[in-house]
């Protein structure tokens, strides 16, 4: 899955220039704290068992739908208390990087987290912020797939249709969320969110 998820990450970029214009600067230590957190985490992954992990994930995914859903009340009490509209980019990258590695060892439900923190963090403007996620999480995969890649055999022809439909889905996300009220692609991100959860529970129990 994450080799395939690749193929959203030139899509993604494609569809989101407008979202991504002037923000280049901003985001580029947070690519490069997403491919070190991915790396690390999908090290991780080839050379430990999962068990442990497994039962924690779950509850990582229902604070990320939770984080998302308090996204908005968040970010009007750090306004109140005249907070920046974005975080330091050190205190980003690190958060960044703490989610990549989960999204290297796992990558179920990375795409919530990293979109709450990009909401709160980076920009409280929901297309914004998604083209943000987009562009960490492509980061990460690539780094993810490439370790993958090397170290695994790889069923190229079930991927190579993955990617396919990936990419294309990758073109219509951004136009999506451009369009739709964020409060409805808010909600629909949280609610998924928590179907993933009780899905990972009830595998990992």
């Amino acid at each position: 899955n994450l080799v395939g998820i690749v193929a959203t990450w030139p899509a993604s970029a494609l569809a989101s220039r407008r979202e991504l214009d002037g923000l280049g600067r901003t985001i580029a230590p947070m690519l490069l704290a997403s491919a070190c957190g991915a790396a690390a985490g999908t090290i991780l992954l080839l050379t430990t068992p999962t068990d442990v992990f497994d039962r924690i994930v779950p509850w990582l995914v229902l604070l990320g739908s939770g984080v998302l859903l308090a996204q908005p009340a968040i970010s009007r009490w750090r306004a109140r208390r005249g907070a920046p509209s974005s975080a330091h980019p050190g205190v980003a990258a690190g958060w960044v990087a703490l989610i990549s590695v989960y999204g290297g060892y796992f990558g179920a439900g990375s795409g919530v987290m990293l979109l709450t923190t990009s909401l709160i963090l980076i920009d409280p403007r929901l297309p914004r912020a998604n083209a943000v996620k987009n562009m960490l999480v492509g980061a990460a995969c690539v780094t993810a797939a490439v370790l993958i890649v090397i170290a695994t055999d790889v069923p190229w022809a079930e991927t190579l249709g993955l990617g396919a439909g990936l990419f294309v889905g990758g073109l219509i996300g951004p136009r999506v969320a451009r369009t739709l009220p964020p409060r409805l692609i808010r909600w629909a991100v949280a609610i998924l969110g928590v179907v993933l959860a009780a899905q990972l529970s009830l595998r990992a129990w």
